[in-house]
């Protein structure tokens, strides 16, 4: 009897691993991610906390108006792949393709504007060495920048496997770990935007 309820109990954590969309690896990977981007935020609270009044006054020369723009960006992005991901599952493969390019588009939409935003800061001559809260937000944008960018270049991969016929209602993985990525990196956006930009 033991040994029966035993070996339930692993094909029951079988199917709620099984049960994770796209790539274990990837998530893995998506943790590893988090966890910096955690430290990150920790680290810019408590500087932060040890100097309200500058970080406070910096803050206000942000562009928040862009700041909002990316993050109605990235959350319509995120949208596209939830569709993309539907659409391989219902097995319209062309259709999936064409929403993983939409959410790639809406990835360039934000590259552009935060583009905007650095050529705005280096062109009054501010650096990662100008003070504190400079250091923290052109690391942390830069980051989580470059995440984008990763991201758009796996959804661009995964829309190239889709059109090549790799992916169908039955295997779909790859698209699901594409757009697990993507929610990642719309996810710490969520966090950065209102903490760097907005938190007083």
């Amino acid at each position: 009897m033991k040994t029966t309820d035993f070996t339930h109990l692993g094909a029951s954590e079988h199917r709620r691993l099984a049960s994770l969309p796209g790539d274990l690896a990837m998530w893995i990977f998506i943790l590893a991610e988090l966890l910096v981007f955690a430290i990150f935020f920790t680290s810019y609270a408590f500087a932060r906390s040890g100097n309200v009044a500058l970080f406070n006054h910096y803050q206000q020369t942000l562009n928040r108006d862009i700041g909002a723009a990316n993050t109605l960006i990235l959350l319509t992005g995120s949208l596209f792949v939830v569709l993309a991901v539907q659409a391989i599952k219902a097995g319209k493969v062309s259709l999936c393709r064409n929403w993983l390019l939409a959410s790639i588009g809406s990835g360039a939409l934000f590259v552009i504007l935060k583009g905007i935003e650095f050529a705005d800061k280096f062109g009054q001559g501010i650096s990662l060495s100008t003070n504190t809260f400079y250091m923290f937000y052109l690391s942390l944008t830069f980051f989580h920048f470059m995440h984008v960018i990763l991201g758009m270049i796996i959804l661009a991969a995964v829309a190239w496997k889709a059109q090549a016929g790799d992916y169908s209602a039955a295997e779909h993985t790859g698209v699901e770990t594409g757009a697990s990525y993507w929610h990642m990196v719309d996810l710490v956006w969520i966090v950065l935007f209102p903490l760097v930009y907005v938190i007083r």
